[in-house]
């Protein structure tokens, strides 16, 4: 009997074929996250997460839905959330608005998308703006640590308002390297003393308050030679025993190029994907995969199976009650209620 469903897939268009719901009933999927190539309006998402859950009703339906430059659904009311820095800018000039601004954003965000059925969003970022960092870029909030937490945490509570979990990333910091993990296998070369002192602190800070966290693609020599998404060392041994995390955490996209060379060596997705589960990760993501076919998808299914009968990976029950905890525990509140709802117009009056 499956015990654990590790697998955050995708599909390619608007609404599920027959191969896309064979794969959303496999026992070793955990959901699916959605991309703008999935949307065209309102009605469409709903019925396309409606469809979902009827095929599962624990599948976990995720999106990078974070503000700025990464918001997939932006039309048909769907409210232009701000880059976080733009946040940052506003503690610089008052602290307590701008940890009310977050606060507010993170309820929009949430309710927005849990109007459509949408269960999680892939948000806050946590990783400090050093200032050389083109993927991360505006996505950070500020470059002080200190000031990274707080506003995430008020963040965090708007989603909490909206009944929405949360997901830390890029576990330990992905903002001081300059190089792209979509494309490139960036490698910060600090000490585990100044990593810890800088970008991972805001991860102790908020070990109660995260729900989930994502590792980074990124390799750090001096901690481990392995990436940290793929790393014992930092996912058992340092964001949960020294840090204190106790939530669900994801791996980042097995397809991205940081993904694709564990030990020196060029691996496939079933390959990444158990060395990821076997370094602590409770869900892998695969992305992208669908648009041709999906027979990438189909491979990383039956390869995790064979895996598993084979011990390559076990099955983990505390990593289930994870990944069950990040379905909300409340119903959303329907598009038309929550456009009149008092809390949301007050939330809109404090959005930047």
């Amino acid at each position: 009997m499956i015990q654990h469903a590790p697998l955050i897939l995708d599909i390619a268009g608007l609404a599920l074929t027959r191969a896309d719901r064979r794969r959303l009933a496999h026992p070793l999927t955990a959901g699916l996250i959605l991309f703008a190539r999935n949307w065209q309006d309102r009605a469409q998402l709903t019925a396309l997460c409606a469809d979902i859950k009827s095929v599962r009703h624990d599948l976990l339906i995720c999106v990078d839905h974070e503000g700025g430059r990464v918001q997939r659904f932006r039309s048909d009311g769907f409210t232009h959330l701000p880059p976080m820095r733009k946040l940052g800018e506003l503690w610089m000039q008052d602290a307590l608005a701008a940890t009310n601004a977050a606060t507010a954003t993170g309820y929009v965000l949430g309710a927005e998308l849990r109007a459509c059925g949408v269960d999680l969003s892939f948000t806050p970022v946590l990783d400090l703006d050093w200032g050389g960092s083109g993927v991360i870029g505006d996505r950070a909030f500020h470059g002080d640590a200190r000031v990274v937490t707080l506003l995430a945490k008020s963040l965090m509570h708007g989603l909490l308002l909206s009944g929405m979990a949360n997901c830390g990333k890029h576990f330990p910091g992905h903002g001081f390297v300059k190089a792209d993990s979509h494309t490139d296998i960036p490698i910060d070369r600090r000490s585990l003393k100044a990593i810890l002192a800088d970008d991972a602190a805001p991860y102790q800070w908020l070990s109660t308050s995260l729900s989930s966290v994502m590792p980074a693609h990124v390799v750090y020599p001096k901690v481990d030679a392995r990436p940290a998404g793929f790393s014992s060392r930092w996912l058992n041994d340092i964001l949960r025993a020294k840090l204190g995390f106790g939530g669900a955490i994801f791996s980042d996209d097995l397809s991205m190029a940081g993904a694709r060379l564990i030990d020196g060596r060029e691996v496939s997705y079933t390959q990444a994907a158990v060395a990821a589960l076997g370094a602590g990760c409770d869900m892998v993501l695969l992305c992208n995969q669908s648009v041709d076919g999906g027979q990438a998808v189909d491979e990383l299914l039956d390869g995790l199976a064979e895996a598993s009968l084979k011990h390559g990976w076990h099955f983990n029950p505390a990593s289930e009650s994870r990944r069950l905890a990040l379905l909300p525990a409340k119903p959303a509140m329907p598009w038309d209620e929550l456009m009149t709802d008092s809390g949301y117009v007050r939330a809109l009056d404090f959005l930047l």
